[in-house]
């Protein structure tokens, strides 16, 4: 497996202007070198090869460039950006190419007065808060530009949800990198919304980092939708602290590029927190969709829900992995974790892996898979009441995807996922029928 140039990572590292940001740089750097990139002898990677997206790297790396903090976006980026911001009413923050737009400061500034603080990283000085501890987040720190601290102020209820919408160009040169740092403060109340979209043909690599930190009593809703171009590879990673009586609602979506990881990290780390993933896959052609999600309940009582499920055509490929961690003295844990899998193809391939690691005595755990086709039975009864099979198809597949879709517990993007999730359907199934 081809391996990231150490020396053209230094000098782009080095390229980088000295800000508050330098020196976690320096540090991820050093991490990154000793670490490099995860390969499929990696047990935590033995699906995904990364081999693609180190190609892009060197590639980025000996263009010796880095992309501008102030890239004017093309038409076609507009028009994308302005299909989601009109369809859903939220405070909107662009990230292009893993730096956020000029438009982020006016957004800054209207929520400064719904008790919402955003300040750049480069000018914070906080950078001990900047997570760098496995191959991809070093990686991400390392060639990191700039980033985005979001703070949610104690007691703050905002009406509208916050929504970071994270385009990559493929003319920037094939790779990008992003970072959020969220402090959701007592007793706030907030929803997020994470957006993915990517133009343009040329192959384009993205790492994108969330840090999320929910206070004590506060609650956050959070959905997370990925409609990537064909050819483009996104890593993901989200890592949540949770403090005591605090409710995390996450739900994500994967509907569109070539391969796909996405890492989900929730630590429990007071009683009485509770925690609810749930998330949709689906996939066609040659794509390549991993989510490794993992809860660790470090102490009890919580309670974790987490419900996962994909649809799968052509010759592609997804990977489940969650585990749920409870930890010595975690009595009082409650934790339920499924994975649903529909195969409308023979190639298709799901490797699904659910996994309990329990070292407390008073718990309640449960987990299980299941891997199947279309009912026949049920194709039978619809195509006998008047429907062709594409329609039959349409309908049982949509009905296995409902369970997810509701449990968007954001009602303004709703409809925006059941419509996205729609349009992906129908092309998923009319590959099947055709």
């Amino acid at each position: 497996m081809t391996a990231i140039s150490h020396q053209l990572l230094e000098t782009a590292v080095n390229r980088i202007p000295e800000d508050a940001l330098t020196p976690a740089r320096k540090v991820a750097l050093a991490q990154f070198s000793k670490l490099g990139f995860p390969t499929i002898r990696d047990e935590n990677w033995k699906y995904t090869n990364l081999s693609r997206a180190i190609e892009l790297s060197n590639t980025w790396l000996k263009n010796g460039k880095t992309s501008s903090l102030e890239t004017k976006l093309t038409a076609t980026t507009e028009q994308a950006i302005k299909e989601i911001t009109e369809s859903v009413d939220a405070h909107w923050i662009v990230i292009a190419n893993g730096n956020a737009t000029c438009s982020t400061l006016s957004v800054a500034k209207s929520l400064k007065s719904c008790g919402v603080d955003i300040t750049k990283l480069s000018n914070d000085g906080m950078n001990t808060a900047i997570i760098a501890d496995d191959h991809m987040t070093s990686f991400n720190v390392a060639l990191l530009q700039d980033g985005l601290r979001v703070k949610v102020n104690p007691s703050t209820k905002i009406s509208k949800p916050l929504g970071f919408i994270f385009i990559d160009e493929a003319r920037c040169n094939g790779l990008s990198q992003a970072r959020l740092i969220i402090d959701v403060e007592a007793d706030a109340k907030i929803s997020i919304i994470e957006a993915h979209v990517s133009v343009g043909s040329t192959a384009q690599f993205a790492n994108t980092v969330i840090q999320l930190r929910i206070a004590d009593n506060a609650c956050v809703d959070f959905v997370r939708i990925q409609e990537r171009a064909d050819g483009h590879i996104h890593v993901g990673k989200l890592i949540t602290d949770l403090q005591r009586g605090t409710s995390f609602n996450y739900v994500n979506f994967d509907f569109g590029g070539s391969l796909i990881r996405n890492d989900v990290f929730i630590n429990i780390m007071a009683p009485d927190a509770s925690v609810n993933l749930h998330g949709l896959y689906l996939a066609t052609a040659n794509q390549h969709i991993d989510n490794h999600t993992q809860i660790e309940h470090s102490v009890g009582p919580s309670q974790s829900r987490e419900e996962y499920r994909g649809i799968l055509n052509d010759s592609s490929r997804c990977v489940f992995n969650g585990k749920v961690i409870v930890h010595k003295g975690a009595d009082g844990t409650d934790a339920e974790q499924s994975n649903h899998n529909l195969l409308l193809s023979e190639k298709a391939e799901i490797d699904t892996k659910p996994e309990l690691e329990i070292y407390a005595d008073d718990v309640k755990c449960a987990h299980g898979a299941t891997v199947g086709q279309l009912d026949q039975s049920a194709l039978f009864y619809l195509c006998s009441r008047g429907l062709d099979r594409e329609e039959a198809v349409q309908f049982l597949t949509r009905a296995f995807a409902a369970r997810i879709l509701a449990t968007v517990p954001i009602a303004t993007i709703r409809s925006y996922v059941d419509q996205t999730m729609s349009r992906h359907l129908d092309t998923l199934v009319n590959s099947d029928t055709q």
